[in-house]
């Protein structure tokens, strides 16, 4: 991180050991997703997948049936699927690994499956972003020119000059960190050559602002002394009746300091809840036949909560957000101190909680935000 990270890209060779010892062993480690499963994956509605052809370049959104996608023989070819970590365990596992980085930033895992010469063709990102080799082969060239200008008439954005200056072939267990905007280009070597890229969230402080003033916005509805109406008892004759009043100024700017609102406290919790929203796509399912109050609160002496692979939990000092919902607001120690750890963990097992019908980890129960380990 002191190093690199956001700052110069890295090539690690046998990122995930397991690979290498695997072939020490004599045995063939693979993508612990297959083809076949990605293939079946990019058919379903909630699940973000895109087709990718070049020579020419096409480009179009799934869901895909199976005979829509080239089979692994064919050559210049990538599916691409988005938020993988949602879908299935292994992806989530992988995505765990990267908690060395603020779980704020941490955005999703997306899988490339590719044909020979597969590839998006040669690009930018806007974000930081972690490519690892999981199957097959895959050659990529890098630089760092300050010519970004992109093709015209083109399906993607791919670059219109692009003039690699380094150049590596990955292999399963490899990695490539490339901070934002270094230009890269990755064509696959091997028939059902597999790349896993972990990215990183990069919202503008345009968009953070304007959730936080929204929310804040919001919680001025929870202060009944704000419905008093403006008086001006000291208001004086005026001769420029246009301009705004200055007795309304120096009230408001009263209220403002009074209200804390021209410090960061204010906005961190409005901007904490808006990172924790889950993606737009996530659908949530409650149990089907959900737990009382009194068995949820002895299974999880003995079974696992976990958070739903579409969960996402937050944190802001001892405040916790879970999906955009601040859980620790007016909640029992308890619960309040469960929240904590769900966040700082991932998982809760306790034999203390006595989570009641109206408690914020009971309803999330309820709401299919956290689950049970299977």
């Amino acid at each position: 991180m002191k190093q690199y990270w956001h700052k110069k890209p890295l090539l690690i060779r046998g990122a995930i050991p397991a690979f290498a010892l695997a072939t020490q062993n004599g045995e063939c480690l693979d993508s612990p997703i297959s083809a076949d499963e990605l293939v079946k994956l990019a058919s379903k509605d909630n699940i973000e997948s895109r087709l990718i052809k070049a020579k020419p370049w096409s480009f179009d959104a799934g869901p895909f049936s199976k005979k829509a996608i080239p089979s692994l023989g064919k050559s210049n070819w990538t599916l691409l699927l988005q938020g993988m970590e949602a879908h299935h365990q292994a992806a989530a596992k992988i995505l765990s690994w990267f908690r060395f980085i603020p779980d704020a930033r941490l955005d999703d895992l997306m899988i490339s499956l590719a044909g020979i010469g597969g590839g998006v063709g040669p690009h930018f990102d806007s974000y930081d972003v972690f490519l690892i080799q999981m199957s097959g082969r895959r050659q990529w060239q890098i630089s760092k020119q300050k010519d970004l200008s992109l093709s015209p008439n083109l399906p993607l954005k791919i670059l219109q000059r692009f003039k690699a200056e380094h150049e590596w072939v990955l292999e399963p267990g490899d990695m490539l960190y490339l901070p934002p905007h270094i230009a890269h280009y990755g064509i696959a070597l091997d028939p059902g050559c597999q790349t896993w890229s972990v990215g990183f969230r990069s919202p503008s402080f345009k968009e953070l602002l304007q959730e936080g003033l929204w929310r804040l916005a919001e919680s001025l509805e929870e202060i009944p002394e704000l419905e008093r109406k403006f008086s001006d008892p000291l208001q004086k004759a005026t001769a420029n009746a246009e301009q705004l009043p200055e007795e309304l100024v120096k009230q408001l700017t009263l209220k403002l300091h009074e209200l804390k609102l021209n410090q960061i406290d204010r906005f961190l919790p409005g901007i904490t809840a808006y990172l924790s929203e889950p993606k737009q796509q996530a659908l949530f399912d409650g149990p089907i036949k959900p737990l009382n109050p009194s068995r949820f609160n002895k299974q999880l002496g003995s079974k696992k909560l976990l958070p739903s692979p579409q969960t996402r939990i937050l944190s802001l000092g001892n405040e916790v957000f879970c999906n955009g919902e601040n859980m620790s607001k007016d909640q029992a120690k308890d619960i309040t101190q469960a929240w904590r750890t769900l966040s700082s963990q991932k998982g809760l097992l306790s034999q203390k909680i006595q989570a009641t019908a109206q408690s914020s980890l009971y309803v999330a129960y309820l709401a299919g935000w956290l689950v049970f380990e299977t």
